[in-house]
Parts: structure tokens; C-alpha cells; sequence
């Protein structure tokens, strides 16, 4: 039994020139969040940068590149075609009841934000939007934020414009999403509608150009595929996570069987306010996001955003394979994340399940099925068929 997606925008976005500001020696690809930066192995250097400023991670590149350097240097070549990258946004979603007897998740994904919200606002392009809201405590949270997300994410905050991801535009747009969150969460606080018991997770990515932001509150995880090795851009916000768990300790709460005050197995969520202290107060439950940024390179195939439904039964790296084979045979988004879910279900999950894909490139090359390796042929030279001539005769004449 299946609950269907809903496509709020889809189409192919083609690829347009951005400009960006980045830092001098800096490794392009590290995850960057509030507090740190996490490495992520990355065997290819980046040269020509300006400036690097932490925790927001932004960059600036000189794309102009003389063909005298690219004969003399034939790496300048290699990192020329990497900086000039962008992403081409294709997705692919599929939502399912599972074992319970409610359906409570939702999701929202829009390839072109752009055209999706027209010329009041001015995005880097390509530009991109994607939600997943797991619900608990009835649907009505996880539903009320799906059917608001533009007005609570876009136009009730004051969300960056420009054409260009610079420092600023980084800087502002972590600000802006961190204001959504909080708004969403008040918001449901304020509606007669939502059972004050009812609250939802949130995880979004956000796509301007080559800038990845992730902002998540709740146990929901966004997972990206660099060169087939799973990178985690997000983090579960669960009452056995050890900083989360002193933060609850500290401001009053208490961890009982892994459940927060031996209830909610999540310690970050918008709404719930049954168990959250008045407005202004500091609270063992909260909405606030954490955030992970990435610079994308052509090494990035795709991220992959799922409930806890998918990660209660499967590692990362399991799913980033599975969606990853499924990819190189029939490259089709919505395929990979039916199976993915189907694959959980075969798991004995015991939640709603949803995921999203989101693709970064086209792929060049599929796998080859058994029957297509059986009929591929082979040419030899006239030298060699002249060998397998004599060899076949003298073989007959014997």
C-alpha cells in the first residue's frame, strides 16, 4: 500500500555559468557545519583561490585559463573542467505506508526553484528545493508544514537574492533557513488545527549553483554519493547522541530507555508543543536546525534524503550502493528510490518510509547486463585471423 509524491516542480535544469568565491588552498570538498569542518577524503587539489571563511564555506575561482598553461600543465586542465562544473538537477521520490496503519511522512521536492517561484525572487542557477517532514503524533504537523513550505520558507523570511553564491549569499542563506525553521515551528504552536501532540521532523537541501545546504532538525538523513563512498550531510538528532543528550541533561529533560522524557525518540523537531516549555524558554526539545554545506564537483553523483524508516535498517553506504547499481542500469531517480524503500520493507522496517534522489549529472555509462556481455563481439587483426586461418587448417589436415 502506497501513499504517491507529490511533484511540486519538475524538469530538467540546464547548466549555466556562476561565478564563486573561495578560499586559497583550500580543499573544496569538506563538509562544513556550525562548530566545525569534517574532512571527506578527496584525492583531487584545488588551486587559485582567495580566501576561505569557516563554518561557512564558500569559494571564488578564476575560470579564465590561457591555453598556453593547459598545454604546459596538463593538470591545470583537469582542475579548469572541475571548477567548471554545475550541476544538472534531476530527482526521484517514492513514499510508502510500510507496516503502520498511518501514513505521516511528507515530502516536497522542486528541480527549478527558479521557475517554480518566478521573478520575485533571484537564485544562483541552477537552483533546487527538497523537503522530507516525518510526522508523529498524528499527520497533522508533517502535512501543515508541506502545505505552507514556500510562504514559511521563502517568503516570510527574509531569503538572500542574488545571482551569485558568494560569502554573503552563504551566510544568509544559513540565517534565512534557520529563521524558517523556527517560524514553522511557532507556526504550528499558533494553528488551531495541529494537535499540540503532533510534530514532524524536518530535513531540506537547498541547491544554488555548486552550493549543497543541508539544514536538519530530527532523526531523517540526507546522504551524499561522492565516487561511490557514502558522506553523511546531516546528523541524527536522537537522545543517544551524546551532545544531544547532555544538552536535554543540561536544560532539564531526561533520557528514559532512549526516548526523550521516555517519549519522543528525537530531541530536535518543529511543533510537539505539548512537551516543549513557553515560548522564549529554553527547552529540551527544539527546532533548531544544524546545517552541512558542500561545494559539488563532478565526483558527486547524488544525494539521497530518506526518513528513519530507511536508516533504522540499512547503513549509508548500503543504501548509496544500492541506489548507485540501480543508477548505472537504468538511470531513473524514482526506480532507485522505490527500491530503496522496497529494500527496507524486505528489512523488516517498522515506519513509514520516503525518499528522495537527487541527481547531480547524467551518466556516461550503464552496466552491461549478462545477456548483453554474451553477444558482444570481437575484432581481430588481419594478422591475428591469418594465425587463427593457418591454425584451423593445419588442425584439418591432420
Amino acid at each position: 500500500m502506497g501513499a504517491e509524491a507529490e511533484v511540486v516542480c519538475q524538469q530538467s535544469v540546464p547548466v549555466l555559468e556562476v561565478q564563486y568565491f573561495a578560499a586559497k588552498g583550500t580543499n573544496l570538498c569538506e563538509v562544513v557545519e556550525d562548530g566545525g569542518v569534517v574532512s571527506v577524503p578527496q584525492t583531487l587539489s584545488m588551486a587559485g583561490f582567495d580566501k576561505f571563511h569557516t563554518p561557512d564555506l564558500v569559494v571564488s575561482v578564476d575560470l579564465t585559463i590561457s591555453q598556453e598553461n593547459v598545454e604546459k600543465n596538463p593538470d591545470v586542465a583537469l582542475e579548469s573542467a572541475v571548477m567548471q562544473f554545475v550541476p544538472c538537477i534531476r530527482s526521484g521520490s517514492f513514499a510508502d505506508i510500510g507496516p503502520r496503519r498511518y501514513m505521516e511522512d511528507e515530502h516536497i521536492r522542486i528541480d527549478d526553484l527558479s521557475s517554480h517561484l518566478g521573478s520575485l525572487f533571484q537564485f544562483p542557477t541552477p537552483s533546487a528545493f527538497y523537503g522530507v517532514f516525518d510526522g508523529h503524533g498524528g499527520p497533522e504537523a508533517a502535512a501543515f508544514i508541506k502545505k505552507n513550505a514556500m510562504r514559511l520558507f521563502f517568503e516570510d523570511v527574509k531569503f538572500p537574492q542574488s545571482s551569485e553564491v558568494d560569502e554573503i549569499f552563504s551566510e544568509e542563506l544559513q540565517s534565512s533557513l534557520r529563521n524558517a525553521f523556527q517560524l514553522a515551528d511557532q507556526a504550528l504552536a499558533d494553528d488551531s488545527n495541529v494537535n499540540s501532540s503532533s510534530g514532524t521532523t524536518a530535513l531540506t537541501a537547498m541547491i544554488f549553483g555548486r552550493l549543497l545546504m543541508v539544514a536538519n532538525a530530527g532523526d531523517c538523513r540526507a546522504v551524499l554519493c561522492r565516487k561511490g563512498e557514502a558522506i553523511e550531510m546531516s546528523q541524527d538528532h536522537r537522545p543517544i547522541h551524546p551532545p544531544e543528550r547532555r544538552r536535554v541533561e543540561e536544560l532539564g529533560g531526561y533520557i528514559d530507555d532512549g526516548y526523550l522524557n521516555g517519549v519522543l525518540s528525537v530531541t530536535r523537531a518543529l511543533g510537539d508543543w505539548d512537551m516543549k516549555f513557553p515560548r522564549g524558554s529554553p527547552s529540551p526539545l527544539i527546532a533548531e536546525p544544524e546545517f552541512r554545506q558542500m561545494v559539488l564537483t563532478e565526483d558527486d553523483e547524488f544525494l539521497i534524503m530518506g526518513c528513519d524508516g530507511i536508516w533504522d535498517v540499512m547503513s549509508s553506504q548500503q543504501a548509496v550502493s544500492l541506489v548507485r547499481r540501480g543508477l548505472r542500469r537504468h538511470d531513473d531517480p524514482d526506480q532507485c528510490a522505490r527500491d530503496l524503500v522496497m529494500e527496507a520493507l524486505r528489512l523488516n522496517t517498522f515506519d513509514n518510509l520516503t525518499v528522495i534522489i537527487v541527481c547531480f549529472s547524467p551518466l556516461d555509462h550503464r552496466e552491461v547486463s549478462p545477456r548483453q556481455r554474451r553477444l558482444r563481439c570481437c575484432s581481430l587483426s588481419a594478422e591475428a585471423l591469418c594465425s587463427l586461418r593457418s591454425l584451423l587448417d593445419g588442425t584439418d589436415s591432420r
